[in-house]
């Protein structure tokens, strides 16, 4: 009996080695499919799982070197994100079946009760290593598809579908409105209170950003009832509505009529896209509304947004101060920066705006996005509403790369000395423009609006704002911000 035991206890203690190197096989395999496998006399199943591992990961290295753009394109696509995420579960549930199969391969045949149980702990823990980023994965591509269909609908501009072969229709430009709105808690409806033209050569990416000031006015509707309403120019609608620009969306919110034939939501894109057309004598063909306080969202999902502030900059309605210098800002933080007109004005905060959008551009790098996806998600889900459908996001994409890998980007504001805000010389405006996005960006000399507007100081302010020059051609948004 007492022989008996000792055979007992020798066995327990060579199988515990035998332990050891199984859960080592098990992690081998777990990285490269087929090694216990392999290891234990099985060659067809091994060769297959190795080969079909060595093909994934070849697969993956290939179309992330050589098809980046093609696979960006399908990241934007609603159906291909489906089948993204199933794939990705799928091959999950492949992972940790091959970790546990080749846990059973390996494993010794007589193992102590705390070593079963010490081995199980093991295979179940390596098992929860493969699913845990698998999992996350496949719910990252979820959201991203909710916020994607959520953001972008179906269909076609004017019902007109979309070639794939040739998305932009030929059109050698495509002109999105960059709004900003500022739907304040103490007032009703949205105020557009930045409104830009991104005109972007569609085989270049070169962009040319041409911005109109909120507080423009005597500016003319487009034809049809709105024009009808008022012959003369916009002049709003009371003493709340002195006739100034960011008022247009709402107005056309407010009255359907003058807008007929569009729906809620719809009638304010649509007046201004045809306003800010006419103004600059540019087609427009999309529009982009970011909700100015659900941009400060989207900044803190990124974990802030660093900047570089030349002067002061009061902050809040507390006497805060944003000092000068390199500073990481929070949102609501960022939204002061981006609106605050105390001493300065409407066109130095223009300018501000659109550094602060460079900004976030240039530091939503992949890591900030993959690491906090789900609240940018979000945040951007609930602050951008848009008109560009779906059909076109791998058109834009291809684009925006192009905007990235060295295209040039130039602005030009339209605001005093250049132009007189209360009196504008609109055909000085579309003659400009036409310039800027032509690409003429040599020194032009037509002359300002004769009156130009003057800033004064906001009160409080212990000083005025810097004169302006007057800027008639694109600069460099690069040179332009600090």
């Amino acid at each position: 009996m007492a022989s008996r035991s000792a055979g007992r206890r020798a066995r327990s203690g060579d199988a515990e080695p035998g332990l050891a190197r199984a859960l080592a096989l098990t992690l081998a395999s777990a990285l490269v499919w087929g090694v216990a496998h392999l290891t234990t006399g099985r060659r067809l199943i091994g060769g297959l799982l190795l080969g079909a591992f060595v093909l994934l990961v070849a697969a993956a290295a290939v179309a992330g070197t050589f098809f980046r753009g093609d696979l960006m394109g399908l990241a934007v696509q609603p159906a291909w994100l489906s089948y993204i995420a199933a794939g990705i579960l799928v091959l999950g549930l492949v992972w940790v079946t091959v970790v546990i199969r080749s846990y059973q391969l390996v494993r010794p045949g007589a193992l102590s009760l705390s070593a079963r149980a010490a081995g199980v702990a093991a295979v179940t823990l390596l098992c929860f290593a493969v699913a845990v980023p698998v999992t996350f994965g496949a719910y990252n591509t979820y959201i991203f598809r909710d916020a994607l269909t959520g953001i972008f609908k179906t269909g076609g501009a004017g019902g007109r579908p979309i070639d794939t072969k040739d998305p932009w229709n030929g059109q050698r430009r495509v002109n999105v409105l960059l709004l900003g709105g500022d739907a304040a808690s103490n007032r009703e409806g949205v105020r557009t209170d930045s409104m830009t033209l991104a005109s972007v050569d569609t085989k270049t990416g070169d962009t040319v950003l041409l911005s109109l000031p909120r507080n423009l006015e005597s500016f003319p509707l487009p034809p049809g009832p709105a024009r009808d309403r008022f012959p003369y120019g916009f002049t709003g609608d009371g003493a709340g509505t002195p006739g100034l620009l960011n008022e247009v969306y709402q107005y056309a919110e407010d009255h359907p009529d003058v807008v007929p034939g569009a729906r809620k939501n719809q009638r304010g894109p649509e007046l201004l896209k045809s306003t800010i057309g006419g103004i600059l004598g540019q087609p427009v063909d999309y529009y982009i509304l970011v909700d100015m306080f659900g941009f400060a969202d989207i900044i803190d999902a990124m974990g802030g947004v660093r900047v570089k502030i030349e002067q002061p900059i009061p902050y809040g309605q507390r006497g805060d101060v944003l000092q000068a210098g390199d500073r990481v800002l929070k949102g609501k933080e960022a939204l002061w920066y981006g609106r605050s007109r105390t001493m300065s004005d409407d066109y130095t905060r223009m300018g501000r705006q659109k550094c602060l959008l460079a900004a976030i551009a240039k530091q939503a790098d992949p890591q900030t996005v993959l690491t906090k996806f789900d609240k940018l998600a979000t945040a951007t889900k609930n602050a951008i509403s848009t008109d560009i459908p779906q059909e076109l996001l791998p058109a834009f994409v291809s684009l925006s790369g192009k905007v990235k890998d060295g295209a040039r980007i130039d602005s030009l504001q339209f605001v005093p000395p250049l132009i007189h805000t209360g009196n504008p010389d609109f055909a000085l405006i579309r003659r400009l423009a036409a310039r800027a996005v032509a690409g003429d960006r040599e020194t032009a000399s037509p002359s300002p609006s004769a009156s130009a507007t003057k800033t004064r100081p906001v009160a409080g302010a212990t000083s005025s704002p810097t004169p302006r020059k007057t800027q008639t051609k694109p600069t460099s948004l690069s040179d332009s911000c600090p």
